[in-house]
């Protein structure tokens, strides 16, 4: 049986340093989480670190090992979440979450951090100052950053069937999760406007890298939980989403994809001719209707190699079940699944204030209507942007819900939960409870253990290796029992 698909979305955000002579960006995500955290900010624990182990059990040649910042602020949240400036962007990583609308609310409770970060940040920047954070995926100027996904899976799947299997998806899936973009980047063929913003960046089938010759799928093996038992699929094909039906379907349906491979339950051969230039053709075609090559022979687009993985999750359900990937939720997802690739087979622009592509698209043609644009007009560039705007009051998305134009599937009192409160069925229930209980007492964390000054030495690692340990229902009681930090540890020893 699949295990669990605890899940987990990592968000890079664009940023921007406003009215310095120094606009270093390193510096604008610093000043962001120093502000947000400035009374007491924990540290990241990074000696179980190991972002080079490749999944394959080697090295490509000329590959690199992403590097680990361990200079940079870092901390982590009461939420469970970690927030930290990775390379030259804040990220914040969601808490482990076990289905995928508690991972919405998560997500969302990040651009809810963001947004009062930045406003965090004003008090210690010299007057003019301001950083400006998006939530999107490139600079216009061929520089992407990421929105990554996490899956717990069985260690005895085998790499090479996760890899057959998620090259289709991973193709195919885009016509939900894309963010939608103008134009086109890195070398790829000129469009007006496309469902994905990060297609264009993707040079590898299979690869460790994320910065460069991005790959499709990723061989991170860093599981951070048992790792004679877990792998951690760690996925950067997928773009940063803000309308939260693309975020659900994303996650949802990726997990139930997941646990169907590690049951081996994909029977059939979806494999496609040449999946890095497929996702090109997929993101560049809003109609939906240009043909990928099957390796098994003929063609098919996008939209029906999604109905043929429905029919086989449809099938999963019945026979299986989803327990595993979210109960109740999952089908809920199978129910949203359905519907979506029945609008985008009879006209995306029907899912408008659903999807982000589509939404984004019928903004800037409303725009480009009023207007007189054309494509290449530097305005819609400048709209394509602001729609990504995490600050409320500028932000084109955060209009349209105000406007009641965008499906919301999560209550924002919800949402605003989310952003001190940690998930109750994962270990990140644990880590969240620690820092809002003890804060001064917590030295350090990471997702798979917690470091706890007690009051006499040595100072006391916590394991947390196992992502559902941890949880409300494991520890709750046991916070109300012990009052002390110390008191905890020696509980837990018992």
């Amino acid at each position: 049986m699949a295990v669990p698909k605890v899940c987990g979305i990592e968000t890079e955000y664009g940023v921007s340093l406003r009215g310095a002579h120094d606009a270093n960006p390193v510096l604008a995500s610093s000043l962001l989480i120093n502000g947000y955290v400035e009374h007491r900010r924990v540290g990241w624990d990074f000696e179980d670190e190991s972002p080079g182990r490749d999944a394959r059990g080697f090295g490509r040649d000329g590959g690199q090992a992403p590097e680990v910042e361990t200079h940079l602020v870092n901390t982590v949240l009461t939420n469970g979440a970690r927030y930290y400036v990775d390379h030259a962007h804040p990220e914040y990583s969601t808490p482990e979450c076990l289905d995928a609308l508690e991972l919405v609310a998560a997500d969302k409770a990040g651009e809810r951090i963001l947004a009062r970060s930045m406003q965090a940040a004003r008090r210690i920047m010299e007057p003019g100052q301001e950083v400006v954070v998006y939530k999107n995926n490139s600079d216009g100027k061929g520089n992407s950053y990421g929105c990554h996904e996490n899956y717990l899976v069985d260690r005895t799947v085998p790499f090479a069937s996760l890899v057959r299997n998620l090259l289709p998806w991973f193709v195919s899936r885009q016509l939900f999760t894309g963010a939608g973009k103008v134009g086109a980047e890195n070398g790829a063929e000129a469009v007006d406007y496309q469902i994905s913003s990060r297609a264009d960046f993707f040079e590898e089938e299979v690869g460790l890298e994320t910065t460069l010759k991005r790959p499709l799928v990723n061989t991170r093996d860093e599981p951070h939980a048992d790792p004679q038992k877990y792998r951690r699929l760690h996925v950067i094909a997928g773009d940063a989403n803000l309308c939260e039906t693309s975020t659900f379907l994303k996650v949802g349906t990726t997990a139930i994809v997941l646990a169907m491979i590690e049951d081996d339950f994909i029977g059939k051969d979806l494999s496609i001719v040449g999946p890095v230039h497929a996702v090109r053709t997929v993101s560049h075609d809003l109609t939906c209707r240009a043909t990928v090559d099957l390796t098994e022979g003929g063609s098919c687009t996008a939209v029906e190699l999604q109905w043929e993985f429905l029919r086989l999750a449809q099938k999963y359900a019945d026979e299986v079940g989803l327990e595993e990937c979210g109960g109740e939720v999952a089908e809920t997802v199978l129910v949203r699944w359905e519907q979506v690739l029945g609008a985008l087979e009879r006209d995306p622009m029907g899912l408008d204030g659903t999807l982000d592509w589509v939404t984004k698209l019928a903004l800037l043609e409303a725009y480009r209507e009023r207007d007189r644009l054309d494509w290449d007009d530097p305005k819609l560039a400048l709209l394509d942007l602001q729609y990504h705007d995490v600050r409320p009051e500028r932000s084109l998305y955060e209009r349209l819900v105000r406007a009641g134009k965008i499906e919301r599937l999560v209550a924002e009192d919800a949402v605003l939960a989310a952003v001190t409160e940690a998930p109750g069925r994962t270990r990140a229930y644990f880590r969240g409870g620690c820092l809002a209980r003890w804060p001064e007492a917590v030295v350090a964390a990471n997702w798979d253990s917690i470091i706890l000054d007690v009051g006499t030495d040595p100072l006391r690692r916590i394991p947390m290796m196992e992502p559902l340990k941890g949880s409300r229902a494991h520890v709750e009681r046991l916070f109300h029992r012990c009052p002390t930090p110390a008191e905890l540890v020696d509980a837990l020893a018992q």
